[in-house]
């Protein structure tokens, strides 16, 4: 019986420490721990819940801690009025040199009311990159954690590198990512334009968080929450161990060769601080350095690599690549991710003639417009769309690395950039045998139908870096 008192005095004293290396961000009485950093909406605390009212003519508006955080875990308790969209900044900052409603940038966990969608808990970049590090669509479960009309209990484990979500004990986001290494915490009521959204809510309470001995609190990650690695040149240990590798290696050309000559081009490629980039030349197909191919074959795969783009740049990533098929000018024949500047290049808006059906005939005798040279599209045959959103495909913007995704497999095909898919095809199949037949690569016999293939960067003659050009086999 003593060593059973023992026993229980042992773990109430052990949770009451535990309990106590927590810190309640929520006084009883006031918000003076907190500050406004942006916007003009009103925050109000009462009965311990801190709550905040949209209203028109403002940016959105951010209640911040008055001290900031580095490494920590947060729990917090939170509703959102239906229709709404909020979040919660965390390790972020203000720059008062630029417009009202940019000021404050870091790291959001997102709130968001559209379950179609699903986002919740997502990891946002907030007036910085202005995407989403982690959109919350490689997790079905994820997707379905956050509930509309009732308090969801929220989670964000933020140690180093590695960036952690729950909503309701679903983890959301699982992400590597080294940008923000501390900053402060803050509340969102995000802006309106509707003047139906007028008067709705943000409300949260139980708002704590916890800074020492965070080793002990630490959640194991769920393997359907996939890992995002936005860290340079480096394999994560989940990486490694599902048989991920560098396809470059970020200081050598080891692995690669030119199009059409058995070594690396000697001009028009340069390889800098793990970065590999296409020289700016005259703006034409492969007239400088030429397009580089691995040197291996590839069958069945996921490809990932970061690109930037300069102003107005052309260039692609080419897949089962025939570097025999086209021995003269121009660029190597293979199925082709566009990479494009959508706002600065005339491909992207460029007059075609289009196909159209009269009488039960397929002619082309209209002139329009085609989509499918567009960022992420399989150019010339396939426009890049947004499939996990209901809106249009998000922006590629100038001197910002991006993330382009190619998925292979058998005949199975998906396009994605910056972790949104954009498009899926079988490749043997006769929707896209008719596309081919209607398109410049109708003069190739089988084209796109081979088994393995070279994998190749375009040389467009526009300047575009390249790095973290990793890869895994099926």
């Amino acid at each position: 019986m003593r060593l059973l008192k023992i026993l229980i005095l042992l773990f109430i004293n052990s949770n009451l420490f535990a309990q106590q290396n927590w810190t309640n961000l929520i006084n009883d009485d006031n918000l003076n721990n907190w500050e406004i950093k942006q916007g003009s909406a009103e925050f109000e605390l009462k009965n311990g819940i801190i709550s905040a009212t949209s209203i028109l003519n403002t940016p959105s508006t951010y209640l911040g801690t008055k001290k900031e955080y580095s490494d920590f875990i947060l729990e917090f308790e939170v509703f959102v009025d239906e229709g709404l969209n909020s979040g919660v900044q965390f390790r972020s900052a203000v720059n008062n040199n630029v417009p009202e409603h940019s000021r404050v940038y870091g790291y959001q966990f997102e709130l968001d009311t559209n379950l179609k969608r699903g986002w919740s808990g997502g990891i946002y970049d907030q007036s910085r990159k202005n995407f989403f590090l982690y959109p919350i669509t490689r997790n079905e479960k994820g997707r379905k954690a956050f509930k509309n009309g009732q308090w969801n209990k929220a989670r964000i484990e933020a140690i180093g590198n590695s960036i952690k979500t729950w909503i309701n004990g679903v983890q959301c986001a699982n992400l590597l990512d080294p940008m923000s290494a501390n900053g402060f915490i803050a509340l969102q009521i995000h802006n309106i334009t509707d003047q139906s959204q007028v008067g709705k809510k943000v409300m949260w309470k139980n708002i704590r968080i916890l800074t020492k001995n965070i080793s002990k609190h630490i959640s194991d990650s769920s393997d359907y929450a996939t890992e995002i690695n936005n860290l340079d040149n480096i394999l994560s240990e989940n990486q490694i161990k599902n048989n991920w590798r560098f396809l470059w290696d970020g200081k050598t050309s080891t692995g690669w060769r030119g199009a059409n000559i058995k070594t690396f081009p000697q001009r028009g490629w340069a390889i800098e601080n793990n970065i590999l980039k296409v020289l700016a030349s005259d703006g034409s197909e492969s007239s400088n350095g030429g397009d580089i191919i691995t040197i291996k074959k590839f069958s069945n795969f996921e490809l990932e690599l970061d690109f930037k783009i300069s102003k107005g740049a052309n260039s692609g990533i080419k897949y089962f690549v025939d570097p025999d098929l086209n021995k003269g000018n121009g660029s190597s024949i293979g199925l082709e991710y566009q990479i494009l500047d959508d706002r600065n290049h005339p491909d992207a808006n460029k007059k075609f003639k289009v196909l159209e059906e009269s009488n039960g005939e397929w002619n082309f005798h209209k002139e329009g417009f085609k989509k499918n040279r567009t960022v992420g599209s399989l150019y010339d045959l396939i426009e890049a769309e947004n499939l996990n959103e209901e809106r249009s495909k998000r922006p590629v913007y100038p001197e910002t690395w991006h993330r382009a995704r190619i998925i292979v497999n058998n005949g199975h095909v998906e396009h994605w950039l910056d972790n949104i898919k954009l498009l899926e095809y079988d490749r043997f199949s006769q929707v896209f045998k008719a596309l081919v037949e209607y398109s410049k690569y109708s003069k190739w016999k089988n084209f796109g139908q081979s088994k393995t293939g070279h994998i190749l960067l375009q040389d467009h003659g526009d300047e575009v870096s390249f790095k973290n050009i990793k890869i895994r086999e099926f």
